[in-house]
């Protein structure tokens, strides 16, 4: 058994998270999880890869706006309910999905923001995008590939170790994270069962340049790539965290124990 000790949402992808004490879990991943994106010109999504300064803006969930914040900006209100009626299609990675324009007070307010002319778009609930692995599949909202992101407090404790100065666990942007077991035991985890719903633990998160950038100053570094490197590399590529897909739907909780299957 293991126990949930942090649920953690992005409303906006790349932008900062949002911490619960519980979430609905729903077709696309927990509730309101990177339901909205910002794209380019192109209809290209923005990341902080390219736009670090992404780090900055920060999210409230209100009862039926999203409260958007950032250093030197008045307050931004974004309706929860997608109001957009400019429909068209976005670029998140290779998929092509339908999204809708929030309109011209979101996308100016960003673009004054970030110093680019960009989009804030929603994901409405007719949006196809399917993520698909080990033989499960669901919908997927705007995160890069899968719904859910799973992380261990030990294997933090354990690459803190080997870091000069440790990292708080925000840096790598985790769904869920659970407490209970080994360093990087989740790694050999098929599911978990909790909250009523079976949890797919489906392939490593192969992380990028974002776990380097301060998500207080948005100035990035080279740790903890650069360690990580050192031994938690698979063919080029540095592995930290676990991709899940959820089959069905219901709440998950903090202080909530889940089953392990391997």
């Amino acid at each position: 058994m293991i126990t949930i000790s942090q649920l953690n949402i992005y409303p906006i992808k790349s932008c900062r998270g949002v911490s619960l004490q519980s979430a609905q879990l729903e077709e696309r991943g927990l509730q309101y999880d990177r339901r909205w994106m910002l794209v380019d010109g192109q209809q290209r999504f923005l990341t902080q890869r390219e736009w670090p300064r992404m780090a900055l803006i920060a999210v409230e969930i209100k009862s039926d706006h999203l409260r958007v914040s950032a250093p030197a900006m008045p307050p931004l209100s974004v309706p929860i309910r997608s109001v957009g009626n400019q429909h068209q299609l976005v670029n998140v990675w290779a998929d092509h999905v339908l999204a809708a324009d929030v309109g011209d007070d979101a996308g100016g307010w960003f673009s004054e923001f970030l110093g680019l002319p960009c989009r804030l778009v929603h994901m409405p609930d007719t949006a196809e995008r399917v993520a698909t692995r080990k033989g499960v599949s669901s919908q997927v909202s705007f995160a890069d590939a899968y719904p859910l992101l799973l992380i261990s407090e030990a294997s933090l404790a354990e690459l803190n170790s080997r870091l000069d100065e440790p990292l708080p666990m925000k840096r790598f942007r985790p769904n869920l994270v659970v407490r209970g077991c080994t360093p990087y035991e989740e790694d050999t985890w098929n599911k978990i069962v909790a909250g009523g719903v079976t949890l797919h633990v489906v392939k490593p998160c192969t992380r990028c340049v974002i776990p380097t950038i301060d998500p207080d100053t948005g100035i990035k570094s080279k740790e903890p790539t650069r360690t990580l490197a050192t031994y938690r590399a698979r063919d080029g590529k540095v592995m930290f965290g676990q991709n899940v897909i959820h089959e069905g739907m219901g709440r998950l909780c903090v202080g909530e124990e889940g089953k392990i299957v391997k």
